[in-house]
């Protein structure tokens, strides 16, 4: 199924969904469309950034130890 055609059948849904159940799906769709694309990336903390950089000179100095994903 195409990304279009259930774009279109959502519409039809959401179209079709009696009023009284639009504001049981709102907090749904809100939550589908706001929260879940913007995720929270928080610093490296010292003890990270340490370990990410300890792991670089590893590979740095012998890249044939590391397996790429």
């Amino acid at each position: 199924m195409t990304t279009a055609v259930l774009r279109n059948e959502l519409h039809t849904m959401i179209d079709t969904l009696p009023d009284r159940s639009l504001p049981a799906i709102k907090p749904l769709l809100f939550f589908l469309t706001n929260d879940y694309w913007k995720p929270i990336i928080e610093a490296a903390s010292p003890e990270e950034v340490e370990m990410i950089n300890e792991r670089m000179k590893d590979y740095e100095t012998d890249p044939s130890s590391f397996t790429p994903l």
